[in-house]
């Protein structure tokens, strides 16, 4: 499989080449069709994985990326909910010790899921308006 772009520069995946189209796959909405192979060209900068994964919204995206264990995830969520926490907060609240905490924040703000705020004068975060669409995304409906 590999990743083509048609002659308005829109990428897809190429599922099957005939002699004079070719069956390629939109990643954003999952649809196939036959495209005329002399509308479409290889695009060797893009690897159909990341092609494929462009059918997934950014902020899931960027929450899968920045999310590697419950913990973090709970953190986003408490976040979220509270809108907003001081640090001083976090530490009192949940079972972080100074330096996890720091190393976690760092890496929630470098993939833009959390911003830095105040809080009583002092430092906090909140979740990222994209943050908050990938939480409501993921969240569990309830059967009520």
């Amino acid at each position: 499989m590999k990743t083509v772009r048609d002659d308005d520069g829109k990428r897809y995946l190429l599922l099957k080449r005939s002699a004079d189209a070719s069956l390629v796959r939109d990643p954003a909405t999952g649809n196939s069709c036959y495209v005329r192979n002399d509308r479409l060209a290889d695009a060797d900068d893009a690897s159909p994985l990341e092609t494929a994964a462009a059918g997934v919204s950014d902020p899931i995206r960027r929450l899968l990326r920045g999310v590697h264990d419950d913990r973090t995830l709970g953190l986003l969520v408490e976040l979220a909910a509270d809108d907003g926490l001081g640090v001083r907060t976090i530490l009192d609240r949940y079972d972080f010790c100074e330096s996890d905490l720091h190393g976690r924040l760092a890496e929630l703000r470098a993939v833009g899921l959390i911003a830095e705020i105040e809080v009583d004068g002092e430092r906090g975060y909140r979740v990222t308006d994209d943050c908050e669409r990938a939480l409501e995304a993921i969240r569990v409906e309830s059967d009520d």
